[in-house]
Order: C-alpha cells, then sequence, then structure tokens
C-alpha cells in the first residue's frame, strides 16, 4: 500500500485535496435544506470559532487568521489578526480573556522554514518559529502567535498502543476547545486520542480511542500496483483506527471527540465519544462502547472533520459521506459532504441532515446565538456560510 492510502492519520486527506483543487462551496438544486447565506468569501478555510453576536474566528490555507464581523444590510468585514506559517488551515478557538488558541497539525512546515514567513508587525517584539504538532497562543496587540505546547514531543512520550502503522509516537493534533478554566482539549489524529493541554504547557492525556474492525466496502476501484494497490477484496475485514480529528464541549458541560475512520474509511464506521469531564487515561472502546467514562454517543457517521454543540445537541459535519478515501480516489460525487444534527433522547441519538446538497469538502463548523457556521472547502475558494 503506498503512503497517501496505507497513512490512517489525516495528513492523507490533506495532501489529496491540495493535489485535487476543490471545488467551491455550492447549492444543489435537489437538496432539501434551505439554503446558506454566505457570509464571507475565503481561501480554503477550515478553522471556524462563532463567537456570537454575528463575530467569527477562521483560519484559511496559509496559516492566516482572522475576525469576520456581520454587518446588517452590508458586506461583512473580514478583519486580519495574524498569521501563522502553516500549509495547512490551523484549527482556532477562543478561550478566556480574549486569548485565541491555534494549533498547528503534522502538516506544518519546519522552524526554519517557518521562521522565514511568520507575518508579524514591525513595532512587535520577535516571534517565535512556528512548527508543526504545536498549540499556540495569541493576544491582540501580539505580533504572532506565541508556543504554548509541543504536542509532538508529548506523543513520543505517550505512544499510541493500539498503533497499526508501526509508528506509535506519531502525532497529528486536528481539532481543538478551548475550556473555562483556561486548559485546552486537543485531539490528535495520528495518536488517535483526546488530550487536556495546561497554559503552562503541561499534557495529559484525557482519552485514547481505540481501533475498530472494518469490512473492506464495495465499489472501490482497482489500484494499480504502482500507486499501492491492489487494495483488499470488499468485506475483507480490516482493524482500522479511529483518528481523532475534533472535539467539542456539549450543552451538557461532557466533552465529546469524532472519529475520521482510517484505511479503508469504511462508510458508516465513524463514532462520536461522549467523555466525562476531568478523566484522565480512559478508553474509547467499540467493544464495549458503554463502559467507563469515555462512552460512545452516536454511530453510523463517514470521515468525521469536525464537531460542534448548541443547545439542542451535537453538529457532526462530515468531510465526505462516501469517504475521504472515495474521493482522494476519484469516486465520483465523493466531494459531497454532510452536516448533522445529533439529538440524543430515550438511550439513543437521533440525527438529521443540514445543509443536504450544499456542502463541498467542509472543513469547519460551529454554533451560536442560534446560528450554524460552516466552512469550507478546505482548499480553493470557499466561503464561511450562515444558516439557521
Amino acid at each position: 500500500m503506498n503512503t497517501t492510502l496505507a497513512r490512517l492519520g489525516t495528513a492523507a486527506v490533506a495532501v489529496a485535496l491540495a493535489a485535487a483543487g476543490a471545488p467551491a462551496v455550492v447549492g444543489s438544486p435537489g437538496g432539501q435544506s434551505p439554503p446558506a447565506r454566505t457570509v464571507a468569501e475565503l481561501d480554503g478555510p477550515r478553522g471556524v470559532d462563532a463567537l456570537g453576536r454575528g463575530r467569527t474566528l477562521v483560519t484559511e490555507t496559509g496559516g492566516d487568521f482572522s475576525l469576520v464581523v456581520e454587518r446588517r444590510g452590508q458586506p461583512a468585514l473580514v478583519v486580519p489578526l495574524g498569521n501563522l506559517a502553516t500549509d495547512f488551515p490551523p484549527a482556532i478557538a477562543q478561550g478566556r480573556h480574549g486569548t485565541v488558541f491555534l494549533l498547528t497539525g503534522a502538516a506544518g512546515p519546519p522552524p526554519e522554514e517557518a521562521a522565514s514567513t511568520l507575518r508579524s508587525t514591525a513595532a512587535a517584539a520577535p516571534s517565535e518559529p512556528a512548527a508543526g504538532a504545536t498549540l499556540f497562543k495569541w493576544r491582540r496587540g501580539w505580533s504572532a502567535p506565541r508556543p504554548v505546547a509541543d504536542i509532538a514531543a508529548y506523543q513520543a512520550t505517550d505512544p499510541d498502543p493500539d498503533d497499526q502503522e508501526g509508528f506509535p509516537e506519531d502525532s497529528n493534533p486536528f481539532g481543538l476547545a478551548a475550556l473555562r478554566d483556561g486548559t485546552v482539549l486537543v485531539a490528535d489524529a495520528a495518536g488517535n486520542d483526546l488530550l487536556r493541554v495546561w497554559p503552562d504547557g503541561h499534557i495529559r492525556t484525557v482519552a485514547r480511542l481505540a481501533p475498530r474492525r472494518v469490512e473492506v466496502p464495495a465499489g472501490l476501484p482497482d489500484v494499480p500496483p504502482e500507486e499501492g494497490g491492489p487494495l483488499p477484496p470488499a468485506g475483507t475485514p480490516i482493524l482500522a483506527e479511529a483518528v481523532a480529528t475534533s472535539v467539542t464541549v456539549g450543552a451538557d458541560g461532557a466533552w465529546y471527540v469524532g472519529e475520521l475512520r482510517g484505511f479503508p474509511a469504511t462508510p458508516g464506521t465513524s463514532q462520536v465519544w461522549r467523555v466525562r469531564p476531568g478523566t484522565t487515561n480512559a478508553t474509547c472502546d467499540p467493544e464495549h462502547p458503554r463502559r467507563g467514562p469515555c462512552r460512545r454517543h452516536a454511530d453510523g457517521l463517514t470521515s468525521i472533520i469536525d464537531l460542534a454543540a448548541d443547545r439542542h445537541g451535537v453538529l457532526a459535519l462530515e468531510l465526505s459521506k462516501a469517504s475521504w478515501l472515495a474521493f482522494e480516489l476519484g469516486l465520483p460525487g465523493a466531494e459531497a459532504g454532510g452536516l448533522f444534527r445529533l439529538v440524543r433522547r430515550h438511550g439513543h441519538t437521533w440525527r438529521k441532515e443540514l445543509l443536504a446538497g450544499q456542502l463541498v469538502l467542509p472543513g469547519g463548523v460551529d454554533a451560536a446565538g442560534g446560528a450554524v457556521y460552516v466552512a469550507g472547502p478546505l482548499f480553493g475558494p470557499g466561503a464561511l456560510l450562515r444558516t439557521r
């Protein structure tokens, strides 16, 4: 299997999207959902943090992060805040006292390259070079984000016990959520775990997401040996890594974690886990999903790229409803993404699709003030969308 297809982390997705030149977010005449409104046009947006009152933090390809300010009867303002030198849009979340947290993944450039491209204002103090797999913080008036914690260094001391690639120390932090106490939750897609980072850079493992046995889906094309093929026959059982891409805090205060699902990215095998706040060293086990402090909240989803929450429940954003692998292999229609509201009632999680037929390779979602915001696609001309 070639590196792109075999990798169970999300770096494979980034490479595939960059090469494909993804189309912009579009509507579908056949979609049954009300059309979303374009708030602002952006370049390859991913990170979204809705602050309420028409203000939303966003990140774009190239590492720019901005504040989008909606204005009644006028186009929204996109206020540039800064840049973090990375070749993949960082995740973003606002914490206490206006502190903005930014998270780079494994796709970030080496420090020596980042040092030459990190933007800063002339009046500010010298900045630290950007690096991959690092949590940063930024405050108004700062020239550039400052590092808080080296996620990759921590993961080198905390290997994944269920690694399927022969690289248990791998790290590709992808999603984050800022907590009210000043700590930050980080979902590591390569480490397959949820971490908690303190302001002084101290890190603890909250929960590990165990792999799941899935069957190779039908309908995959033939892949020649020079491209990593042949793929296993349909129906072949494979142990697939979780690939933790996303984390959010629910209205109930619980921590929710979403999975992309590693190769073969079988549709309908991505889960959302509910983690009891304050948990450490738990296991989210698909063989025993109702035991312990990490329990399955929802199942049957596909290639989850981000999560959000509001008073109605959890929102799960799918990069591709057909799976990231289907898109990477060029299957028709695999660029269509999905947004689902998950509502837990009477011991079951009910799922309803929002913006059906209107999303192409979306990268981020958040909710505030009764509105839901979605950004995408991850590469190429994109937009921040809003719906109620």
